[in-house]
């Protein structure tokens, strides 16, 4: 690696200020910062030190989603060879296929070996393209305003392939990357700088510009799925049905992630493993994942309580809302995220709640889209600032009426 170091330090001077690379200086600083560790560091008695940089928040948050990503491996493959083996679904028609046929025939046994690889040919195609035209959006607006380039965009290229489903067109995949890069960050200022959350921006996108291939009531796995069975989702399937259409899938299947959804989201299991790392990093608030949690619960049974004659979805229980859809990922990763998200304490309660009482909302009053944990996160990432603004406010004129009573001998 010293001889990549030494390269990288010999071209510098093309980029810096006053090389004939000036303008493309992000491109090199892009690789050099992927790479290594920035050698810039504070100096001066004036600056505050602490050992958490942005580049080991964003792979502390990467670390905490690696069974996320080795979920969206397997399972993707997995649900594909169930139901191939099953004989209630054909293998799609594509390059896929014809590479899969090749190592194994037209054996898709759903051992853990065949879903892997079944599962990669899906997931690497659309994680990669992710990051070749996220990243190059990314320098390119940095070229374009002037400022450096960052690790801003890591998570995001993550997180945005692991909310998909495992066919969706690559080039809606890019056209999704590159709205969300640049509608929800680029405009505002950048990394840090952004209102709502990147990757969901994304999606959103794509979920209202292409509906077909992501709104989940559709077939979401790897498999042409023969007629008389269903390849929805399992929250979808829940929706149209209530309590009855989930007596097929065990709730603990559930939990660990072994039904249909995109590719990264359906593992509660895996979204606590990544909660737990968060939490315990101070990176992610348990505050906001307690207030999401405690706001879906107290809805539903409300709901339940209700009943409905008309809507089977009032009477799924609380626990079952916890393991379907992107709920526990959304919890996890997207509603904590330190930038979109409410940042005094109290808010956090208060924004983690308005999360759990709007994805209750949009599930069981609105089902003809049962997801709704994209949409409610969004929602409150446009309320996290005003917050905020209440309780710092509420805060001063409590300080402020407190040096109101401290007697002018004391102050003095």
């Amino acid at each position: 690696m010293q001889i990549l170091r030494d390269f990288l330090d010999s071209q510098e001077k093309h980029f810096i200020k006053g090389g004939r690379f000036e303008k493309l200086y992000p491109f090199y600083e892009a690789n050099d910062t992927l790479l290594y560790t920035p050698a810039d560091v504070t100096k001066g008695k004036t600056h505050v030190r602490d050992s958490l940089d942005l580049k080991r928040l964003m792979i502390t948050v990467v670390v905490a989603l690696i069974p996320a990503v080795l979920m969206a491996f397997y399972n993707t493959g997995y649900q594909a060879n169930l139901a191939i083996d099953g004989g209630y679904a054909t293998p799609l028609a594509g390059w896929r296929t014809d590479l899969y046929m090749m190592v194994f025939g037209d054996n898709f046994a759903p051992n853990v070996v065949q879903s892997i690889f079944h599962g990669s040919l899906y997931f690497l195609p659309i994680f990669i393209m992710t990051f070749v035209i996220g990243g190059h959006v990314e320098v390119a607006s940095a070229i374009i305003r002037g400022h450096e380039i960052n690790e801003g965009f890591l998570v995001s290229g993550f997180l945005f392939p692991l909310t998909l489903p495992p066919t969706i067109p690559l080039w809606q995949v890019a056209l999704g990357i590159t709205f969300g890069v640049i509608l929800a960050k680029e405009v505002f200022g950048g990394t840090g700088m952004n209102v709502l959350n990147v990757a969901l921006t994304g999606r959103a996108f794509l979920f209202f510009a292409y509906p077909a291939q992501i709104s989940g009531d559709s077939v979401w796995i790897a498999a042409n799925v023969t007629d008389g069975a269903s390849g929805a989702t399992w929250l979808s399937q829940a929706a149209a049905g209530g309590s009855e259409a989930l007596q097929n899938v065990g709730w603990f299947d559930a939990f660990l992630g072994f039904v249909p959804g995109s590719m990264g989201e359906t593992s509660a299991a895996a979204a606590l493993f990544g909660a737990l790392v968060l939490t315990l990093t101070g990176i992610g608030s348990w505050r906001t994942m307690v207030g999401v949690t405690l706001g879906t619960a107290a809805t539903v049974l409300l709901f339940n309580w209700v009943g409905s004659d008309t809507n089977a979805f009032f009477d799924v229980p609380f626990y079952w809302h916890f393991v379907l859809g992107g709920w526990a990922f959304g919890m996890a990763f997207m509603a904590t995220d330190p930038v979109t998200s409410a940042f005094t304490d109290q808010g956090k309660w208060i924004y983690g709640a308005g999360i759990g009482i709007m994805v209750a909302l949009v599930r069981v009053v609105n089902p003809a889209y049962p997801e709704g944990m994209m949409l409610a996160i969004l929602f409150m990432n446009m309320f996290a600032p005003f917050i905020d603004h209440f309780f710092v406010q509420a805060n001063i004129k409590r300080r402020q009426a407190g040096y109101g009573r401290i007697p002018a001998a004391t102050q003095a």
